[in-house]
């Protein structure tokens, strides 16, 4: 896109969209209002992220259509759970209908050095997620805070296996920053196979989505921002989409998952 205007950004952000709500109180007929916003009056999300206890009911209600994919999240928000329990996690979500599965690293180990343990939860929960389904995993960037573990991060979750990398749980102090998607994008420029990225947490507006949108077409080439390599993950930002697809002014603040 060379210059698009905001009803195009907003356009193309709808059709990028991992409509989310990873609430604590979220409630079954929050699932089904996520749904029914999936299935927008200008084209259907990408996905829905949403909590594994809902998968199962999600995959009821869109039943064998795969438009819009079903992700849901594991070892989720701390990253600090066993293999074995994730695993668990893992197992039960694509039995439920789970297409994408969302994996926080073990983020707090990685700070204190311990690239290995990264490495082990990666490699294993790949091992769960056969085609078709994706892995996409989170590094936490807020709180790895330094570029070089940022990028080592990005390195040791493509070499596991990644299908994306994503930035945010969206539960942190700091979410997706133009900065980190800069060094996770030139991570996954420098890989050999296909890999996407997905900024998650604090992308509120077109305008916002607009400037990701910009750096993944600068590092990585234009054309190569598709559903199948470039996700938001957010809740707030599809009402800034349709207020502008709506013919509607941008009302959107920076800020908020």
């Amino acid at each position: 896109m060379n210059n698009p205007s905001l009803q195009q950004t907003a356009s193309v952000s709808l059709s990028l969209l991992d409509l989310t709500n990873l609430q604590d109180d979220c409630t079954e007929n929050d699932i089904k209002d996520l749904i029914a916003r999936a299935h927008s009056p200008y084209g259907p999300t990408a996905a829905i992220c949403i909590w594994p206890r809902f998968v199962a009911l999600a995959r009821q209600m869109l039943g064998d259509d795969h438009m819009i994919k079903i992700a849901t999240v594991v070892n989720f928000p701390g990253g600090n759970l066993p293999i074995s329990a994730v695993e668990e996690e893992t197992e039960r979500a694509i039995r439920d209908g789970a297409d994408e599965i969302d994996l926080v690293i073990p983020y707090h180990k990685l700070k204190a050095g311990n690239e290995w343990a990264v490495s082990e939860m990666v490699r294993a929960i790949r091992f769960q997620c056969r085609e078709p389904v994706l892995l996409k995993v989170i590094l936490e960037t807020g709180e790895l805070g330094d570029a070089a573990l940022i990028r080592r991060a990005a390195e040791i979750a493509i070499e596991e296996g990644a299908d994306f990398i994503k930035t945010s749980t969206g539960k942190v102090a700091v979410n997706a920053t133009l900065e980190a998607a800069d060094i996770m994008l030139g991570v996954i420029r420098n890989t050999e196979r296909r890999v996407g990225f997905k900024p998650a947490g604090g992308i509120s507006s077109v305008a916002d989505a607009r400037l990701y949108l910009s750096l993944a077409e600068t590092v990585m080439g234009e054309g190569w921002v598709l559903p199948s390599t470039f996700r938001f993950g957010a809740s707030s930002l599809m009402t800034d989409i349709l207020n502008i697809l709506d013919g509607r002014q941008s009302t959107a603040m920076s800020g908020g998952y």
